[in-house]
């Protein structure tokens, strides 16, 4: 009884946590129409960056937000599919 009222105020662990990726989802979102406005080069580009960064010891939690809006963009260019909010929670 507790369980079911709680989970009904609170929700489950599960749309806790994926409650919990949205602020990241929104900052990728956020990211698309600068991405967008890159060149083809400007894209590939953020690639070795993002080698660079972390052959330089960064965090991956510090580039995930970059990396996945490049991703994005990338597969939008080359596959003409944009990848789905929740297939970045999933991801």
């Amino acid at each position: 009884m507790f369980g079911a009222v709680a989970r009904k105020l609170f929700g489950s662990a599960n749309e806790r946590r994926i409650r919990s990726y949205q602020p990241r989802v929104e900052e990728i979102n956020a990211l698309e129409d600068e991405v967008a406005k890159l060149s083809d080069e400007a894209l590939r580009a953020r690639t070795d960056d993002f080698k660079r960064q972390i052959a330089e010891g960064v965090d991956l939690d510090d580039i995930l937000v970059p990396a996945f809006a490049t991703v994005r963009e990338a597969a939008k260019r080359t596959l003409g599919q944009r990848h789905f909010d929740v297939q970045l929670i999933g991801a």
